[in-house]
Formats: C-alpha cells, sequence, structure tokens
C-alpha cells in the first residue's frame, strides 16, 4: 500500500492560465516541484496524481503550472487542497538525515542514563537547525535543537532518540 506525506498547501489562484500559489512544507521544494514531478491531492478517500509542468519561487511561495490544470477555473477547484508526494518518489538521503514522518513519534531517551524522558511530537524548522518538540508522560512539553551537541543518535530500526539535555532546556517545574 503507498504511503503519502505531506508537502505543501496549494492556498490561492495566480493568473488566468491554472497556476496556484502554494506553500512548501518540505526541505526538498526544488525537487518537488520541478517539472514532470508527481504530487497527489486528495478528492474524497483518493489521491488523485497531478504531474508538475512548471514552477518558480515567488514571494515566500511557489507558483505552480500543473499539467492536468489549464485554467483559473479548473484551478479554482483545486485551491485550499494539501499536497502529497508518495514513498514511491521519494529518494534516499544521506546518512544523518531524515524524513520527519520518520522521527515523530520516537521514543526519547537520556544518553547517559538511558531513561525515557518522551515522545517527539513535532519538528519546527524557525531557521538554523530544527527544534524538536518533546511530550515527556509527565510534566510540560518543551523543545530541543537538533543539534549534535544535543542529539547524539537516532536509532529507526530500535525507533528511539538518544539526547543529552543542556541545562535550561527542560523546566522541569
Amino acid at each position: 500500500m503507498t504511503e503519502y506525506y505531506f508537502v505543501g498547501k496549494i492556498i490561492n489562484t495566480h493568473g488566468l492560465k491554472g497556476e496556484v500559489k502554494v506553500k512548501a512544507e518540505t526541505d526538498f521544494p526544488q525537487q518537488r516541484f520541478c517539472p514532470n514531478s508527481n504530487l497527489y491531492i486528495s478528492v474524497g478517500d483518493q489521491k488523485v496524481k497531478m504531474t508538475v509542468e512548471t514552477a518558480r519561487f515567488h514571494k515566500q511561495a511557489y507558483l505552480v503550472k500543473f499539467l492536468q490544470i489549464n485554467d483559473i477555473d479548473e484551478a479554482n477547484r483545486i485551491v485550499n487542497k494539501n499536497l502529497y508526494v508518495s514513498d514511491e518518489d521519494q529518494t534516499d538521503l544521506p546518512k544523518g538525515s531524515y524524513y520527519i514522518h520518520q522521527l515523530i513519534g520516537l521514543d526519547v531517551f537520556d544518553y547517559e542514563t538511558k531513561t525515557k524522558i518522551g515522545i517527539l511530537t513535532d519538528i519546527e524548522m524557525p531557521g538554523a537547525n530544527d527544534i524538536w518538540e518533546i511530550t515527556p508522560s509527565k510534566g510540560k512539553i518543551f523543545w530541543i535543537p537538533n543539534i549534535s551537541s544535543v542529539v547524539k543518535q537516532v536509532d529507526l530500526v530500535n525507533k528511539k532518540i538518544e539526547v543529552i539535555l543542556l541545562e535550561g532546556l527542560r523546566d522541569e517545574n
């Protein structure tokens, strides 16, 4: 069964020839929105393949023309639809790099004591490095930076992450 992963949202139309404005939510926008790449939208409980004809970055979004959309009326029908990539269209990442969907839900352990700290529940990408939201079984949710001095090991096979919590990262009160 094919899995699909969210990569962006169609937020508006652009012009009269079927272009749409896409808010990208992917680390690989040049790959996802390049000509001839396949993306999918949900129509009911089905995923419908859309093939990128052209795309360009413009004012914090991508303007995308799909082969299947030829005018503004057709483009209006897909506004507010989410865009997905299939697992078949994802490429292998270099060692030490991960797709977000591989990390969300993994157990997080203290690197030194091996005690469980919580679960990785969200990832934000505000700038220089990602920050990871950790939800403990008790206490407040907290964030850690995805930097080598904090994240020591990601083990996808055993579904766990080991971290060193620097002082001040977690409010234990």
